[in-house]
């Protein structure tokens, strides 16, 4: 539909959403500076992958998060 293209408050409401999430991030990041948070932003790039592989999860961790169930060997096949 392309809310955020036409309505002005979808549109906002998007940018709050982001940058509200990019703070809780950078927040993460000082708490656990290993994972890379402030970069990848939790979002399941290959560095944040291996980042759970050699760590293990946080309790912010989605472990039903498909990517991060296979990163942590959690998934069945």
């Amino acid at each position: 539909m392309k809310g955020d293209s036409r309505v002005a408050e979808i549109s906002a409401a998007s940018i709050l959403a982001k940058v509200t999430r990019d703070a809780e991030m950078a927040t993460l990041d000082l708490a656990f500076p290993h994972y890379g948070f402030a970069q990848h932003k939790g979002y399941p790039t290959a560095v944040h992958l291996q980042k759970l592989q050699e760590h293990g999860a946080t309790e912010h961790h989605r472990r039903s998060f498909g990517p991060v169930k296979r990163a942590l060997g959690l998934a069945s096949n």
